[in-house]
């Protein structure tokens, strides 16, 4: 058994399946699309596929929370938004395991403590690390953003692609999808949300 992360963070015991098993399955994979996994450009395909998904889901084995334990309290009472923008996301939705492409912007307002920049970009990517919906993701980085920052209000916003509807199914190549989610001050004063949406649309332009 071992444990890894579930999508709400949690720990969960799975019974452990080593690299071999898996290659043996993506070459189960290779021939039921019709393939010869003995062919010699397919013989190394499993062994890199297992890399390759090992880089892709490396999520489970993080904990957002534990990038956030340390903070800076020398600001000299800096208590506006901070806002960092064009966060890229590479994430897999867990309907096709198809991939998810796209950027997120990201914005807290410190109560008294602020966290290294580096952190927030770090969040983003260890949830995007895990099958996923864009929903569930945006408000997975919000909510762990408002807890262990103590923050007095989060926003964040994703706008990306899903692979599985522009290359397979209804096939729509220029669909994007946007998912907002705010927390604290941002979603009890719009005065915040207007501003923070003004900053991240020069991102977009």
């Amino acid at each position: 058994m071992k444990l890894v992360k579930n999508n709400d963070n949690k720990n969960l015991e799975t019974n452990e399946v080593s690299d071999k098993e898996a290659e043996e399955a993506f070459k189960t994979i290779l021939a039921w699309m019709g393939e010869d996994p003995s062919r010699e450009g397919l013989l190394e395909t499993p062994k890199r596929v297992v890399k390759a998904y090992k880089e892709y889901f490396a999520g489970y084995k993080e904990d957002p929370n534990k990038i956030l334990d340390k903070t800076f309290g020398d600001v000299d009472g800096y208590d506006d938004m901070v806002i960092q923008k064009n966060i890229s996301v590479q994430s897999h939705c867990e309907h096709h395991m198809a991939p998810i492409i796209g950027k997120a912007h990201v914005a807290y307002i410190p109560k008294d403590r602020v966290v290294g920049l580096s952190k927030l970009a770090r969040v983003v990517e260890v949830f995007s690390k895990r099958l996923q919906t864009q929903e569930r993701l945006t408000m997975q980085i919000a909510k762990t953003l408002i807890e262990c920052l103590d923050a007095k209000g989060v926003a964040v916003t994703i706008d990306s692609t899903h692979q599985c509807m522009t290359m397979r199914g209804i096939k729509k190549e220029q669909a994007s999808t946007v998912t907002n989610y705010y927390l604290g001050q941002f979603k009890e004063d719009l005065s915040f949300q207007n501003r923070y949406l003004r900053f991240i649309s020069i991102a977009k332009d």
